[in-house]
C-alpha cells in the first residue's frame, strides 16, 4: 500500500511529494506486488488537491510546464503499471485529488466522500491527464459539464455515473477495501498482468500525445491573474474559518 501522509495540508501534493511518490511506486511494483492500493492518511481527504501554499512559488511558463509535465507523468505511470491500482478514497478528492484518483484502475470510496474536478474555482484546469480519464470514464459531455462547473459529487453520486466503482458505508470501508485487494491478488500474478495488458491496449489510461497542449494551456492559466486572485480568495477563506 502507498500512502500520502501530509496531514498538515490535506494530503495535498507538492514538488517533492511527486518525487516521493515516484520512488514508492518504484518499491512497490520492484517488490513483485500482485496489486497496488494508493490511499490519503486519516479520514478527511484521499488529496485535497496541490499544494497552493508550495506551488505558489512557481511563477513563471517554464515552472508551470514541469511541474504539471512531472505529475501528469508519474500519474501515466501509475495508470500504465502491469498490476492494478486501486485506489482507496478514505476522504475527500478534489481538484488534482480528483486527477489522482482517475489514475487509478478502480475507485473504492467510504460514503461520505466528496470528489470533485475543482480547479476551475482557482481559474485553471486539469493538467494532471485527469480530464481526458475522466471523459474514458463518465463521457465526453459529463466530463465537460462537471470539470466547467467544479461541481462536487457525493461517492454514491459518483458512483452512478461511472466515476466511483464501489461505495462502502465508512464503518465497512476499510474492510471492503481490503477484501476486494485480496481478491484481486488470489488471482495470480501472471493472470493478472495479461488481463490487464488486453483491457489497457483495448482502452488506453493514458495520452501522451496530449501532454504538449494539456500542460502549455495549464501553464498559460496558471500564470494569470484571474488564477491569482482566485487562489488568494481562497487562503483567505481558509484563514477565516481557520
Amino acid at each position: 500500500m502507498v500512502t500520502i501522509d501530509r496531514p498538515h495540508t490535506r494530503n495535498a501534493i507538492g514538488l517533492r511529494t511527486i518525487s516521493e511518490l515516484g520512488e514508492a511506486l518504484d518499491r512497490v511494483t520492484s517488490a513483485g506486488a500482485a496489486v497496488v492500493v494508493l490511499r490519503g492518511a486519516g479520514d478527511r481527504a484521499f488529496v485535497s488537491g496541490g499544494d497552493l501554499k508550495e506551488l505558489a512559488a512557481i511563477r513563471d511558463e517554464e515552472g508551470a510546464i514541469d511541474m504539471a509535465t512531472r505529475m501528469r507523468r508519474l500519474l501515466d505511470r501509475l495508470a500504465t503499471v502491469s498490476i492494478p491500482v486501486i485506489a482507496a478514497l478514505n476522504g475527500h478528492a478534489l481538484g488534482g485529488g480528483a486527477e489522482v484518483a482517475v489514475a487509478a484502475d478502480i475507485r473504492v470510496a467510504a460514503d461520505d466522500v466528496k470528489i470533485g474536478f475543482t480547479q476551475v474555482q482557482l481559474a485553471i484546469m486539469p493538467a494532471w491527464g485527469g480530464a481526458e480519464r475522466l471523459a474514458e470514464l463518465v463521457g465526453r459531455s459529463t466530463a465537460l459539464l462537471l470539470v466547467c462547473t467544479g461541481k462536487t459529487l457525493t461517492a454514491p453520486e459518483a458512483e452512478r455515473i461511472g466515476l466511483c466503482d464501489v461505495v462502502f458505508p465508512r464503518d465497512e470501508f476499510e474492510a471492503g477495501w481490503k477484501e476486494l485487494a485480496s481478491r484481486f491478488a488470489a488471482v495470480g500474478p501472471e493472470a493478472m498482468r495479461s488481463i490487464k495488458a488486453t483491457i489497457a491496449a483495448a482502452r488506453p489510461h493514458q495520452h501522451p500525445s496530449l501532454e504538449s497542449d494539456a500542460v502549455r494551456a495549464f501553464a498559460r492559466l496558471w500564470l494569470s491573474e484571474e488564477h491569482w486572485n482566485a487562489a488568494r480568495r481562497l487562503e483567505g477563506r481558509r484563514s477565516s474559518v481557520a
